[in-house]
């Protein structure tokens, strides 16, 4: 049996049976054989219409979602209402795509062996999606999952994260409520990391979706059986520049916000702060003082801002590398245990370079905070890292602007925004260590597609 607790308290809240090798084989065979019967695959105006029964049945539990993550995830009621009001969203963005996708006319009779043809594409299911997510946003990212493959007409098998499986199973359960027939979408309990290798593995998996730690999707994407395509969203250690151009008053609330939202465990969560020498000390003063007016403790209230990490063992983590970084010379403003699993947001001033807070995705709230003199030199030191995910610089100079979007190793660079901003249907990748492949809703749906190209000899 599988224990839900809740994150903030550790209070009990479900025991679920997991799935055996035996039931990962079902699984496995049931979907298999949904995708090789092409008899039988969903017409687009049936998983459509799914899609659409799916987000308005959302809606209808919405407040329940919402305590249902702030509860097993310990994300701030607040925001758990936002991923709910995301994932409807999805669901939604998802649907509409199958009012657009479609495939291209290749040009013939170019040349005279081409003369006489007609030829074009069309988008197929790749086959069976194996998805496997974090917790993070125990609902929204298992949409990012599952919704583009009912779109593209994939069977899908998601393994949800340990600690936060009931939005999944929730959302599958209501799936099926809106119409999907079985063994389309499924869902994977196993009892151990070995089942969890082995259906990533399994040839019967044309396309692994994970989103993870870097060192078990890395591990996975090594071990994929011929064939098998993947997309791995990792973590990053987000940079963020502050030119000393940059509105100080204007800075503060989305830097507070970018950095300490959902206690910091967001993979493009602001953590590397470089701010100009210039502005420094009034930066550090101002940073400081709205961090430590973060309101942090219950999720479940709705005036928290800053809620408890996953774990105590996270928690632990977390405070260790702080403290670490403290007796490295860092100053530390903030910070501090306030339960097994909550900590109080830090400020880490100058953290040397050896200190992990300064080259380690923390996933916790803590940011750190570093001076530079040219912008060359903190474009440098932006990149310096095998990790390269969302990035951003505040400025009101346009020239160093663009510089900063054309030079910073980055998938995406945000200009006068924290590097947390995220929409759902824009593209959003690592690059580096930090990924593999590109997610959002209409990105993942393309990954999951095959392309086939058909060629017609007119008489």
């Amino acid at each position: 049996m599988l224990e839900v607790v809740q994150a903030y308290d550790r209070e009990h809240i479900a025991d679920l049976p997991t799935d055996d090798a035996t039931a990962l084989e079902s699984k496995l065979t049931l979907a298999r054989k949904r995708f090789e019967d092409r008899r039988g695959w969903l017409q687009p105006h049936q998983r459509r219409a799914v899609l659409l029964r799916l987000a308005d049945l959302v809606l209808q539990q919405r407040e329940t979602f919402a305590i249902r993550i702030a509860r097993e995830g310990g994300k701030p009621y607040t925001d758990a209402l936002v991923e709910t009001d995301r994932a409807i969203d999805g669901i939604q963005n998802a649907a509409d795509l199958l009012r657009t996708r479609g495939g291209t006319e290749i040009p013939m009779g170019l040349t005279p062996a081409s003369e006489g043809r007609r030829a074009w594409t069309i988008l197929e299911p790749i086959g069976v999606v194996a998805a496997i997510s974090a917790f993070n946003h125990p609902l929204n990212l298992i949409v990012h999952q599952i919704a583009p493959a009912i779109a593209t007409g994939c069977p899908v098998i998601v393994k949800p994260a340990a600690a936060t499986p009931l939005s999944c199973l929730e959302l599958v359960k209501l799936v099926h409520e809106a119409g999907m027939p079985e063994g389309w979408v499924q869902t994977l309990l196993p009892e151990s990391r070995d089942l969890s290798s082995a259906f990533a593995s399994d040839p019967r998996i044309a396309f692994l979706s994970f989103i993870g730690s870097a060192a078990v999707g890395w591990h996975l994407r090594a071990n994929l059986a011929p064939g098998t395509r993947c997309a791995l969203e990792h973590g990053g250690v987000a940079p963020v520049i502050i030119d000393q151009t940059a509105d100080i008053d204007a800075i503060i609330e989305p830097l507070a916000k970018g950095g300490y939202y959902h206690a910091g465990q967001v993979c493009v969560s602001v953590q590397r702060i470089y701010v100009h020498g210039s502005l420094k000390d009034a930066f550090v003063e101002r940073f400081a003082e709205r961090v430590g007016r973060l309101r942090v403790g219950d999720p479940l209230l709705a005036q928290t801002e800053v809620g408890p990490l996953i774990t105590p063992a996270e928690a632990d983590r977390v405070a260790d590398w702080v403290a670490q970084a403290a007796s490295d010379g860092a100053r530390l403003i903030g910070g501090g245990r306030l339960s097994s699993t909550t900590l109080a947001p830090a400020v880490l001033v100058e953290p040397p370079q050896k200190s992990k807070v300064s080259h380690e995705e923390a996933f916790g709230p803590v940011t750190c905070v570093f001076s530079f003199s040219s912008l060359d030199e903190v474009i440098h030191e932006a990149n310096s890292l095998p990790v390269s995910f969302q990035s951003s610089i505040f400025t009101r100079d346009l020239a160093v602007a663009l510089k900063a979007a054309e030079h910073l190793d980055a998938s995406t660079v945000m200009v006068n925004d924290h590097s947390a901003f995220r929409t759902d249907w824009m593209p959003f990748a690592g690059r580096q260590t930090s990924g593999y492949g590109v997610g959002g809703i209409p990105y993942t749906a393309r990954e999951m597609t095959a392309e086939k190209m058909i060629v017609f000899r007119q008489p």
